[in-house]
């Protein structure tokens, strides 16, 4: 069994971990149209629900980021209450274990949930009272999970400091990083320095959103001068990468991310609507992966990508012929690599993730 290729049963039915995925991008159709509702919103593009859920995928030919951010300003609008907040937060998380995650971290930017008078603090304890929910009613179903936020600042804007702060407050609650998220191309890592300079002084964990739209350049600034330990996406470090004849020969910063083990939140889907690949074929995730970078598999955005973890290994298996010991491998890495206390990583490893794929397995 564990050398077969991965079935779309035993995808969902095996342990996963999710390190890269944002709330607001992960929101079910059915919510954003019954919240719109609700509040009066105008702006979805159809208020059809099959009409709707297809608007959200971004698949299109020639689609890259910037048209992928897009639908995010439908599901912000709907998430602007605390009500509102904690019944989106609650089911991504029921959602997440019905797909067979264990453990995920889920990030999303306070800032973007201000419109309506809340404060940062306010959105964050509503978003992490929405995970709690969703944990319980995921153990009640059989299900359990363990949920934990990062909080993001967007690169575009100028409230890093602010969001800093914030997650440092929450860091006993539910909140494990810091990240910057947005449009990569034109607003570097950089402009971030003050905010990432406190979170390592407060030896609170950092992840930043690099070499997703951008290449090397973008990660190198994230890596050696923001001080990130993993990089969100970090695809186009296959970029540093020279191939001929059959052989290979890393760069200097492929050489570095790999020889430090720095975690890469890969996100093929995502990365194929965004433009970075053609294909899952043409994706260089199994090829990082034969290398030795650590590299970890996740959904982005379900919502826009029109995906689940599940499904993103079993595509994977299609394309590579990941075989269960594959998705097992990956998957402990992901916990290797996740903000969560180290005995804690220890006891999901060895009382959950090994036992699942043991079970499968036989």
């Amino acid at each position: 069994m564990e050398a077969s290729p991965i079935t779309k049963e035993l995808a969902v039915a095996a342990p996963k971990v999710l390190l890269h995925e944002h709330l607001d991008g992960g929101v079910r159709p059915s919510t954003v149209l019954e919240l719109a509702e609700a509040n009066g919103y105008a702006g979805l593009p159809t208020y059809n629900l099959a009409e709707l859920e297809k608007d959200f995928v971004v698949d299109s030919p020639g689609a890259d980021l910037v048209q992928y951010l897009q639908g995010f300003a439908h599901t912000t609008a709907v998430m602007q209450t605390v009500d509102e907040l904690k019944r989106v937060a609650c089911e991504g998380v029921v959602d997440l274990a019905r797909d067979g995650v264990v453990y995920s971290e889920i990030r999303f930017a306070p800032e973007q949930h201000l419109t309506k008078g809340l404060t940062m603090h306010q959105v964050v304890e509503a978003v992490l009272e929405g995970f709690r929910q969703g944990e319980v009613q995921s153990l009640s179903e059989g299900h359990p999970i363990v949920a934990r936020a990062i909080l993001s600042a967007m690169r575009q804007a100028s409230h890093s400091n602010e969001v800093a702060k914030v997650a440092i407050d929450f860091r006993d609650a539910g909140v494990c990083a810091f990240d910057i998220a947005g449009p990569e191309d034109g607003f570097p890592p950089t402009q971030h320095l003050e905010a990432f300079e406190m979170i390592r002084q407060a030896n609170f964990h950092l992840t930043i959103h690099a070499g997703e739209a951008f290449g090397p350049p973008s990660i190198w600034e994230a890596i050696q001068i923001c001080g990130t330990e993993r990089l969100g996406h970090g695809i186009h470090i296959f970029d540093d990468i020279e191939f001929k004849d059959g052989e290979y020969k890393l760069g200097r910063l492929a050489q570095y991310i790999r020889d430090r083990r720095i975690p890469l939140e890969v996100c093929p889907t995502s990365n194929i609507h965004t433009g970075v690949a053609a294909s899952i074929k043409d994706h260089p995730i199994n090829i990082l992966r034969k290398l030795n970078f650590r590299v970890t598999v996740n959904t982005d955005n379900r919502l826009m990508s029109g995906i689940a973890l599940s499904d993103e290994f079993f595509k994977c298996s299609q394309a590579f012929g990941w075989t269960l010991r594959d998705m097992e491998r990956l998957t402990i890495d992901a916990m290797k690599s996740a903000f969560f206390p180290y005995e804690d990583r220890l006891n999901i490893i060895w009382n959950v993730i090994k036992p699942g794929y043991a079970a499968l397995k036989a």
